[in-house]
């Protein structure tokens, strides 16, 4: 459980840079700071997604809450408008808590009221509860009422909401519900409630000030209207419930969807594949990425502007569910992208209004394969894989092989280039306008990596399936590349790899792409190269949270991630800490140190900082980033997928050493088969 005091919540600065986050299994979310003050334009009460998983509209901002004793008001809601912070309910919050979701404890003059948010799993419907808990009043009060006045947007959550004379102001009214449909096209909010009194308003709150988004270079300013005031009296019902949902729902239920939420989470948490508080956190963060795709499963990228891309799927899907024991969710993952392969090539992204898949990635369709194995590995599933995967796998070699989009293609040295001017292809991909920063066109070095891993789990895969041919042709492509690499990525001056060969001078830049040919199950390095790796990537990228994108000595460096939309795509990958590499970077130093206790014990205070992480930013999440330079300040989105998935999975597999056995027909011989849990030492080459 995470939790803070009066101390924390009173203080307004150190309050509003904590941010929980609810969700619900299909791409939407509720979301605000621990004050109820929303710093984000993607902050809501309810944010739908309308076509899941995408598709997301911010219906319901926020409510407007003021809690009036014997006719003397006392509001508990919090906003910045221009020049003031109005009202400052945070002054009466004495505590807040997950537990497991949202729970915020104010205290007005000794009456104690405990409000709770969350989501009711698989629906657009979020559920606010508030109970008076106790009245410790010198004078006992006469009357106690809570009135909540409902803010609307109804707008895409990438963009904000003004005041204008187009909305419609009608409510709907029956029994303990209210409706409202402000625009055409987008859904009705429906309300439940048990107040005893509805009185209809109409009015436009101006000028809501959204800090983050200010920060970042973007419209910051909002308003937002209400249709009307709910009043509820706690002397004669001690507990005020309202459901804002797409759908009717009745208010009656609202406990017994609290209940049935406890126990969902429960369950995912028992899952945990260790019993310490860091594991069981990042198992209940990893619930909430994974969400459906029509009958199937996805993952989202991260919250709260990322819908579910073919990178950060595959790159994630290990850790989110294999651990965790989520098998059926990982096929799902896996059977879902195989779909939607196209000329030998993953979606990359799936765009948020639905429209047809992106397909601008070199990387994704290569993490692919490491998804499939990771798989097998813990599962065991070799039907699946034969009749799913296998033939799609089959393809897309092939496709590689002659050519594919982008230039995307096998050359004369049995490795992969990519690249056409104007188009980022690998996971460093900022672009503003015409402005590719970092372009890596030619043969970047992750790719081969990727691609030889590829290729090896290929050669295993035709051998498990009797492809005889097929493993004979998978051995003789990889004995190529693994030459080739070797003889023309190995920078012999700086003693590590160069980040991208291609016609003209190597790429010498420290970055840390270079990590994942030692990381990977399959690599191409001996055991030397690959300490040597290591070792420069730590001397000159290791953080606190993660790995740098460019070593700080290098003139294109940036240790700030801040600025507009120019200034910090420009920082993205040139300096900018991402979480997730810390990932990686501890399979390659367990694997190059032996898995000993000694590099263990190393991995497990690495990973300190993180553990303190989850109780910043998103609360029971890691950021996607942070700045390169000290103190690294947590950025772009709260919540990010890879760097859960990554982190648990490090955590679990390198750090504990809890590594999934191979399965009986995975055996040959009493001996493993070569798709079994990697040994925690370099792999030779081939």
């Amino acid at each position: 459980m995470i939790e803070f005091n009066q101390e924390i919540c009173g203080n307004l600065d150190s309050a509003v840079r904590r941010e929980w986050l609810e969700t619900k299994g299909l791409g939407g979310f509720a979301s605000s700071t621990i004050t109820g003050l929303n710093t984000r334009r993607y902050h809501g009460l309810l944010v739908a997604a309308t076509k899941p998983p995408v598709g997301r509209e911010v219906l319901l901002s926020k409510l407007e809450e003021t809690l009036l004793i014997d006719d003397q008001p006392f509001d508990l809601s919090c906003n910045r408008y221009p020049g003031v912070v109005h009202p400052q309910g945070f002054r009466y919050l004495t505590h807040f808590r997950l537990d497991p979701f949202p729970i915020f404890t104010y205290d007005i003059e000794g009456i104690v009221i405990e409000k709770t948010v969350f989501m009711v799993y698989g629906e657009n419907t979020t559920v606010v509860q508030y109970e008076l808990k106790t009245t410790n009043r010198s004078q006992p009060s006469n009357s106690l009422r809570l009135e909540i006045r409902p803010l609307i947007a109804f707008r895409d959550y990438h963009s904000t909401t003004h005041a204008n004379g187009g909305l419609n102001a009608a409510v709907e009214q029956a029994p303990e519900l209210a409706a409202v449909a402000p625009y055409p096209g987008l859904p009705t909010l429906y309300l439940a409630h048990n107040a005893v009194e509805l009185q209809k308003t109409g009015d436009w709150y101006r000028n809501f000030e959204y800090d983050i988004e200010r920060e970042r270079g973007l419209d910051f300013t909002e308003d937002l209207f209400n249709h009307f005031i709910l009043r509820f009296d706690l002397l004669s019902n001690h507990q005020a419930s309202i459901i804002a949902s797409v759908k009717h729902r009745d208010v009656a239920r609202a406990s017994q969807y609290r209940q049935s939420e406890i126990k969902r989470r429960q369950v995912a948490v028992q899952s945990s594949p260790l019993k310490d508080e860091f594991a069981q956190t990042l198992t209940a963060a990893c619930d909430q990425y994974i969400v459906a795709r029509g009958d199937k499963k996805t993952i989202i990228a991260g919250y709260h502007w990322f819908s579910d891309w073919g990178r950060d799927t595959m790159i994630s899907l290990p850790g989110l569910t294999l651990p965790t024991g989520r098998h059926d969710v990982a096929r799902s993952i896996l059977s879902t992208f195989a779909r939607h392969v196209d000329q030998g090539m993953l979606p990359n992204r799936f765009p948020d209004a639905g429209e047809t898949p992106e397909y601008n990635t070199v990387d994704a369709t290569l993490w692919f394969f490491e998804a499939a194995r990771a798989y097998l590995a813990y599962s065991g599933d070799e039907e699946f894989v034969h009749a799913e995967l296998y033939p799609v796998f089959t393809d897309i070699i092939s496709w590689h092989a002659r050519g594919t989009r982008y230039g995307i293609k096998l050359d004369s040295s049995g490795l992969l280039t990519s690249g056409e001017p104007g188009v980022q292809l690998t996971w460093m991909d900022a672009k503003v306008g015409d402005w590719v920063v970092t372009p890596r066109r030619g043969k970047p070095v992750e790719i081969q990596a990727l691609w030889y891993n590829a290729l090896c789990i290929m050669e295993e895969l035709a051998r498990r399936f009797g492809d005889d041919d097929a493993q004979k042709r998978y051995r003789n492509m990889a004995t190529m590349a693994n030459w080739a690499f070797n003889r023309l990525f190995w920078n012999e001056k700086d003693n590590c790899l160069y980040d991208v060969v291609s016609d003209g001078p190597p790429d010498a830049s420290i970055r840390p792409n270079q990590i994942f040919a030692v990381s990977l199950p399959y690599t191409m390095l001996s055991p030397d190269r690959s300490r040597s790796v290591v070792e420069k990537v730590r001397e000159h990228l290791l953080t606190p949270y993660g790995l740098r994108t460019l070593a700080p000595s290098d003139p294109q460096y940036r240790g700030r991630y801040m600025g507009g939309p120019v200034e910090r795509d420009g920082a993205y990958h040139q300096g900018t800490v991402w979480p997730w590499l810390i990932g990686p970077f501890i399979s390659a130093y367990l694997k190059v140190n032996g898995a000993s206790d000694a590099a263990r014990k190393q991995a497990s205070e690495w990973l300190q900082p993180l553990k303190d992480h989850l109780s910043d930013a998103a609360l029971g999440h890691i950021s996607e980033i942070f700045d390169g330079d000290a103190p690294q300040r947590p950025a772009g989105c709260v919540a990010q997928a890879w760097s859960v998935g990554e982190v648990l999975r490090a955590y679990v597999e390198d750090v504990k050493g809890i590594r999934p056995r191979p399965p009986q027909s995975a055996m040959e011989d009493g001996r493993p088969a070569r798709l079994a849990p990697d040994p925690p030492v370099p792999t030779s080459t081939k």
